[in-house]
């Protein structure tokens, strides 16, 4: 992104290890009065108070925030939230996940009705709620027979609850195909453990579980950072509510893992 806008590196500054707490609030006040930046951008759930308290004291900056609900609402000028249609990926991914159940029923792996998914989720959120049930469509559309069981953590990244509640749908639920919306390797190395086909997310697990892992959806950020910087650019007001999408290039997959996935899964997400 900086290379395409032309910007300098003494133009960029990246911070990171910031909390879902005050911290958040300091960084960004530092970014804006210390570092004379002119847009900044935050990329936890949490950060969102933060960074509203922040862009109410210092208007002349803009504010960006990933994943937040109250861009629209908030009535403060220079505060935005961007997300993606990440369900688009999901759905897909849920194929890939379909045909591998399909594959494992044609080989006599398992029957019809085992056909079972295991999915780790974070919170009851309706993003998790939505990529969830975007996922578990994008699979019945191949494999009919597949159902799907879920566990929840209560946090978006705790690598033993993860790999727990993974462990738990493998080895209590009988789920044949794991799944996941949680950021850590807790899912994917319990099914590289067991030998389990694994669809990861927000990016390729293949050089730790080079055995199970399929696909995986993720966010590419690219696209809203230009955008955003561009309007700064050129004065122009910046969207409360941005939404990215597979055709803005905002939602994207990682290569199949051949090796892991069904015969022609390449394929048939290209179609």
């Amino acid at each position: 992104v900086q290379k395409d806008l032309g910007l300098s590196d003494d133009q960029v500054v990246i911070v990171t290890n910031i909390g879902e707490d005050s911290s958040c609030y300091d960084a960004a006040v530092d970014l804006a009065k210390n570092k004379g930046c002119k847009v900044i951008f935050a990329d936890s759930f949490g950060h969102e108070s933060f960074m509203k308290q922040a862009a109410q004291e210092y208007p002349e900056v803009q504010f960006c925030h990933a994943t937040g609900t109250s861009g629209k609402i908030a009535n403060i000028e220079n505060f935005h939230n961007a997300f993606a249609s990440i369900y688009e990926g999901r759905y897909l991914a849920g194929i890939a996940a379909g045909l591998k159940l399909n594959e494992m029923i044609a080989a006599g792996k398992i029957t019809a009705e085992q056909a079972v998914i295991g999915y780790v989720g974070a919170f009851t959120y309706a993003e998790v709620i939505s990529g969830m049930t975007s996922f578990y469509l994008g699979a019945r559309s191949v494999c009919p027979s597949a159902t799907m069981k879920v566990r929840y953590t209560g946090s978006w990244y705790d690598q033993a609850k993860e790999q727990e509640a993974a462990t738990a749908l493998i080895e209590k639920d009988k789920c044949v195909l794991i799944s996941q919306h949680a950021d850590s390797m807790g899912a994917p190395t319990a099914c590289e453990a067991a030998g389990v086909p694994d669809v990861s997310y927000n990016g390729s697990t293949v050089s730790a579980c080079p055995n199970t892992f399929i696909v995986s959806s993720r966010i590419d950020w690219a696209p809203y950072f230009e955008h955003a910087i561009e309007c700064v650019k050129e004065g122009k007001d910046i969207e409360y509510d941005w939404t990215g999408t597979l055709s803005t290039g905002s939602v994207v997959l990682t290569d199949v893992n051949e090796k892991a996935a069904a015969k022609g899964t390449k394929e048939k997400l290209a179609e």
